[in-house]
């Protein structure tokens, strides 16, 4: 029994050691074009209204999706790392940046056209030429952006997390110094918060490249560049899709709420409290985000070393890590339901609908909390396809049909809108609690160990092999 104590206990610190860093990573990431917005809004409303647009866009049409390719390393790396593999870690980075960086390409093509693509939505004409403008200045970041999730997926994967937060702090710091200068000191206006995103993001890039070179940290795992990042392409893809699709099919969810709250009653009013609370949703899923990366490493890391026991142990503290930290969040939003409004409005309607709205986005964010863990679960077994499925059908099939029907025809309006998001994240975790709890975690430390051999597996070589040996491979 006491034994058991303490592998837990050692357990709790493992993930407060990975989490606590990677919740702050994540935050100095989310602040960069946060900081960008605040500095255009000194410009006037327009340019506010043009580059607040831009960036949402930027967001579900680019980093979102990148981040989600790139979110199959946590297997891949995770697994490679656990087994011993170092060298495969290289090869796996390598594989994911040609994969982001083609796909670039085309969303490149995509924020090129924001103004015209904006406009046949029927957004404002001002505003999406603003927006297309911003969005034109923009697209550096999104080359240096997918490199970015590569590497830090490379780095997190071997529990090296410190230097992603310091060239993260770095980078964040400079931020501001580039968008005082050209916004205000040069004649770039917006375009230049824009400009000094892509700055920003490749800065960091390069810091964090020049690490990864010269560290003896990852002297094992980079040992430069190959053409074997070329070959098994498709395995990626099979991972990789499910892997974008998981994130996206969410992400994109609260993106439609927005739109439906402008077709309601007073949409002024209903738009500004819904991204309020959007807003405070973002920021209270840090702490989950860094959770949900923990205890991805530690499942893929232990599934590929063998150690089924030892992933369940990750798998059962990370759940009551969560539910302790939901708990926390719950009471934090409801005692202070009737001032959180203040931080955002002075408008005394804009205040009590807030203050109406934070139970619901209490009991959302704690939901949210608990499938973020499952979510990493999920991704450190090599289930994103699993994932994509259930999110497609939790926020599609019931989410958003239950959302319109509570906010236009039961006329629950924005709070109509998030008790559909409810529904969806009620879906979304029983469906993840069910796969997790009837999972055979040594059968899953097979198939771990499995595609680690796969993966190091020339093409010739798998063509080559007897058909019961292919069968013993694939996972």
């Amino acid at each position: 029994m006491k034994f058991w104590r303490l592998e837990v206990v050692e357990e709790v610190k493992r993930q407060l050691w990975l989490a606590v860093p990677l919740f702050s990573v994540g935050i100095l990431q989310y602040i960069l074009q946060t900081i960008s917005v605040m500095f255009v809004g000194h410009l006037g409303t327009l340019p506010l209204s043009g580059a607040s647009m831009a960036t949402s866009f930027a967001s579900v049409t680019g980093f979102n999706l990148l981040m989600g390719l790139a979110t199959a390393l946590d297997t891949f790396c995770g697994q490679s790392n656990g087994a011993g593999q170092y060298h495969m870690l290289g090869i796996h980075m390598q594989r994911s940046m040609v994969v982001v960086l083609i796909m670039s390409v085309f969303l490149a093509i995509i924020w090129a056209n924001t103004e015209p693509i904006l406009k046949a939505m029927h957004q404002d004409k001002a505003i999406s030429k603003e927006a297309g403008s911003y969005a034109r200045f923009m697209i550096p970041s999104l080359f240096a952006y997918g490199l970015l999730q590569c590497i830090l997926k490379f780095l997190q994967t071997q529990n090296i997390v410190f230097p992603m937060v310091l060239t993260s702090g770095i980078a964040a710091l400079l931020h501001v110094l580039l968008c005082w200068v050209l916004v205000f000191k040069s004649r770039l206006g917006s375009r230049g918060a824009a400009l000094s995103n892509s700055i920003s993001y490749w800065v960091n890039v390069i810091l964090i490249s020049i690490y990864v070179k010269f560290s003896s940290s990852c002297k094992q795992s980079w040992t430069g560049f190959s053409s074997r990042a070329l070959h098994n392409l498709f395995d990626f893809l099979k991972l990789a899709i499910p892997s974008a699709l998981m994130l996206c099919l969410k992400v994109w969810t609260f993106e439609l709420m927005v739109l439906l709250s402008g077709l309601l009653p007073n949409p002024v009013l209903e738009t500004s409290v819904l991204s309020i609370c959007l807003n405070t949703f973002g920021l209270a899923w840090m702490i989950p985000f860094g959770f949900s990366a923990a205890v991805s490493i530690r499942v893929s890391n232990e599934l590929g070393a063998g150690n089924s026991q030892a992933a369940s142990l990750a798998v059962g503290v990370v759940l009551s890590i969560a539910f302790i930290e939901g708990m926390l969040l719950v009471s934090t939003m409801i005692v202070l339901r009737n001032v959180w409004g203040h931080v955002y409005s002075d408008d005394k309607q804009v205040i009590r609908y807030v203050s109406v709205m934070m139970p619901i986005l209490a009991i959302s964010s704690f939901l949210d909390g608990i499938q973020s863990a499952l979510s990493g679960i999920l991704a450190g077994c090599g289930w994103q396809k699993i994932g994509a499925y259930v999110n497609l059908g939790s926020f599609y099939l019931v989410g958003v049909p239950c959302a319109a029907v509570l906010a236009f025809l039961l006329h629950m309006k924005a709070k109509g809108l998030w008790l559909g998001i409810i529904s969806a994240f009620i879906i979304q975790v029983s469906f993840y609690i069910i796969i997790t709890f009837r999972t055979n975690w040594e059968e899953e430390a097979r198939k771990a160990q499995s595609r680690v051999e796969r993966s190091t597996m020339s093409p010739t070589t798998r063509d080559n092999m007897l058909p019961n040996q292919k069968v013993e491979l694939i996972p």
